[in-house]
Order: C-alpha cells, then structure tokens, then sequence
C-alpha cells in the first residue's frame, strides 16, 4: 500500500481524535459531521493534487470535491454551533450510554476517520488515472453538480421552513420535501455516483460502484433515516406519520392523495 494512504489514516484518526476531545470539552458531538465533511474533501484532493495521472479527470473531480465539502462541511458546522443544542442522534446516545458515553463516542469518532478514510479513496485512483472517458467525465460533473444543488436547495428550504414561528411541531412539505422526506439524502446519494463515471479508464475504476451503494446503506438503514424518522415522530407524532403515509421515503415522487 502506497506511504501516503497510510500516512493519510494515521492523520485522519488523530484529527478525530481531536474532535472527540473537542467535544467533551463542549458536550457537542455533532462537530463529528464536520470533520468528517471536511477530512473527506482534504483528504481526496491531496490524492489529486500528489496523483500522476491526466489532468482532466482530476480537475474534474477536486473541483466537485471541493464545492461538495466546502458546502456540506460549511452547512453543518453553521448547524451544529447555531442550534443551540447537540444533535437528537448523539444526545439520544449520550442520555442512553450514561457514563459510558466519551469512550463509546471515541470509537465512534475512530470509525468516522474510517469512513473518510474509505470514501477519499476513489480519489487517488482517479489520481492516477492514465486514460479517461471524455463523455462520462462530463455526465459525471453533470450528475454532481445538479447533486450539490439539489441538496443546497433542499437544506435552505428546510432552514426557511424551521425559521418561521409556526412551523413548531409541523413537517415541512415545501418544496423538494413535497416529493421526499429526505431529499438531502437522496442528492447526497446522488452525488457520490460522480466519481466512479470520471474514473472510467482507471485500473480499479469497477470498485468504485460499491460508493453510492454504500452511501445508500449508511443513509437507509444506519446513520441517516432510521434516527431521523425516530426523532421526527417523537417530536411531531401524528403529522409526521401523515407525511410518512404521503411522501415518498427518500427518491423525489408525486404525493399519495
């Protein structure tokens, strides 16, 4: 395995390290996100920028690289120092694990490291692409670009919605969230199918399918849906289960009636 891989993980578990101390520090474990947001896209363009291979695909891939963690990172971080208050996930953890809590969320920290680890991968084989497709480079700039927007729209919509005095214990069905109740999640699936079409050419590029596939799970069954529709229900009950009965669980589609 090439040194800068290794060294790659041994700094992303000592800045999640940090961030776990970060947030024992101010009972926030939300900052997780953000450094994970932003360690992908460090990570990854490093890979780029250190890669040998043709420049069009790795200018292809750090610019959406770029837009993608610059936005997300920024979007969560604005989240997580504004609300006020520590994520439902992590707190319902927090109240659950009790004094178990800072090592249990350490190794939760570690296993983020890992994934961003995982998930910058594609972009060092993309760093040393030799060949590429031009038209899928170009439909995969397409996909993440509409990706970046949809979820950018889907997260201000939201942040309009819970903005306005009203909307407490109400489900937001404005806009995307007419068509899905998670449409930030179905973008951000989205997106990750960039990478694996720019990569076409490269030797491992086949691998590279298993990232939206492995997205989705994450977002279907592990850290995304389950604990926000749990969270959902408990805070605005029987609304939220209409919007379960009339919106699509997570690919944008016509309301049921």
């Amino acid at each position: 395995m090439p040194e800068i891989l290794i060294f790659s993980l041994v700094l992303l578990v000592m800045v999640f390290t940090l961030a776990w101390a970060v947030q024992w520090t101010n009972g926030n474990a939300g900052y997780v996100d953000v450094a994970w947001s932003f360690s992908t896209g460090l990570t990854g363009l490093a890979y780029l920028l250190a890669g040998g291979g043709d420049p069009l695909p790795r200018l292809a891939a750090g610019a959406l690289l770029l837009l993608w963690s610059v936005r997300l990172g920024s979007h969560i971080f604005r989240r997580v120092t504004g609300e006020g208050s520590e994520d439902g996930r992590y707190a319902a953890m927090r109240e659950r694990l009790g004094k178990a809590t800072q090592p249990v969320f350490l190794v939760v920290f570690w296993l983020q490291a890992g994934l961003a680890w995982a998930f910058s991968l594609p972009f060092w084989v993309i760093g040393g692409q030799p060949d590429f497709r031009p038209p899928l480079v170009v439909l995969g700039v397409i996909i993440g670009v509409v990706a970046i927007i949809g979820e950018a729209m889907a997260d201000r919509q939201l942040a309009r919605f819970k903005a306005r005095p009203d909307s407490k214990g109400k489900t937001c069905r404005e806009g995307l969230w007419r068509y899905s109740r998670h449409p930030n999640y179905f973008f951000e699936w989205l997106h990750w199918f960039s990478y694996p079409l720019i990569a076409v050419g490269a030797a491992l590029a086949g691998w590279l399918w298993l990232l939206p596939v492995a997205m989705f799970l994450f977002l279907w069954f592990v850290t995304g849906i389950p604990h926000t529709e749990k969270q959902a229900l408990k805070s605005r009950g029987d609304d939220y289960r209409e919007y379960q009965r009339t919106t699509s669980p997570f690919i944008p589609w016509r309301p049921a009636s």
